[in-house]
């Protein structure tokens, strides 16, 4: 059974919401490096443009067995793994394998390889573009270090120590909504990353505050309503819905897996479970 029913149902729309959604069932594939070919990954813009000067964020699909020569980037860029595995470090480096959740960034200017292990997709974010894949001979040092945060190394947060998860109704299981913080300091810094792990048939709506809420489904299935969408929409992984100001997201998971989804928001964003 499918927790999508979302009974009682009812917006807290405010006139200036705005609000958009993916399905990564529709989204187009077009090579990630064109200067390779057909040996290059395959990507698939979700908002943005990579190709462009403004903040974007896209999917990259590799092939099993994947391995990239040692390369740049003009531009430092952050992901997060949602099938397969990723290793993404020094080209002389032992494999480190980080499979679903796993958050690594990669500053610009840094020598590395990037290889994959089974049928690999993983969300790829950059805060300006355009995405230029250079050789190692223009490698420089902006000061940033690398960071590989295995999943089983993320530190997830429930509601007694955030704000950010509002109490679950006095019925509910002992399996709570929980939050992890990626990157950005999220009492000052204007755009932060976050994880959100919702439980095995959650059903409830995650609150935007702020003036922009960027949302990508990283595990599980996610039903999706909000204003503006008339029917409850099936996420797999790699679907993405977002909004520009307040605007109340509705959610479920189904009753035999969880969900987790990462985000980027300009301002505060709170999970409240029904």
């Amino acid at each position: 059974m499918c927790a999508t029913a979302f009974d009682g149902f009812a917006e807290e729309p405010t006139t200036e919401s705005t609000s958009d959604l993916v399905l990564v069932s529709d989204v187009e594939w077009t090579p990630l490096n064109p200067a390779r070919g057909d040996a290059s990954p395959q990507a698939a813009t979700l908002w943005g443009d990579r190709a462009g000067t403004e903040a974007t964020g896209f999917l990259v699909k590799f092939v099993d067995g994947f391995s990239s020569p040692p390369h740049i980037h003009n531009i430092t860029y952050r992901g997060v793994v949602i099938a397969g595995g990723v290793h993404n470090d020094d080209p002389d480096a032992e494999p480190m394998w980080m499979h679903v959740g796993a958050f690594w960034t990669q500053p610009a200017g840094e020598p590395h390889i990037t290889a994959a292990r089974g049928t690999t997709i993983a969300y790829i974010e950059i805060d300006k573009g355009p995405y230029l894949v250079m050789p190692t001979e223009e490698a420089f040092d902006n000061g940033e270090r690398p960071v590989n945060v295995d999943a089983s190394n993320i530190v997830w947060l429930g509601q007694s120590s955030t704000s950010w998860i509002e109490p679950p109704a006095p019925s509910a299981t002992a399996n709570p909504s929980k939050i992890a913080f990626l990157w950005g300091n999220p009492q000052s810094d204007p755009v932060n990353g976050t994880l959100v792990k919702l439980p095995v048939g959650f059903v409830g709506k995650i609150r935007s505050q702020g003036s922009e809420f960027r949302a990508v489904v990283i595990e599980g299935q996610a039903n999706y309503r909000s204003n503006g969408i008339d029917n409850i929409k099936v996420m797999p992984p790699g679907s993405y819905f977002s909004s520009k100001g307040e605007m109340t997201h509705r959610v479920s998971c189904d009753d035999d897996t969880h969900c987790m989804i990462y985000v980027r928001s300009e301002g505060q964003f709170v999970v409240v479970p029904d």
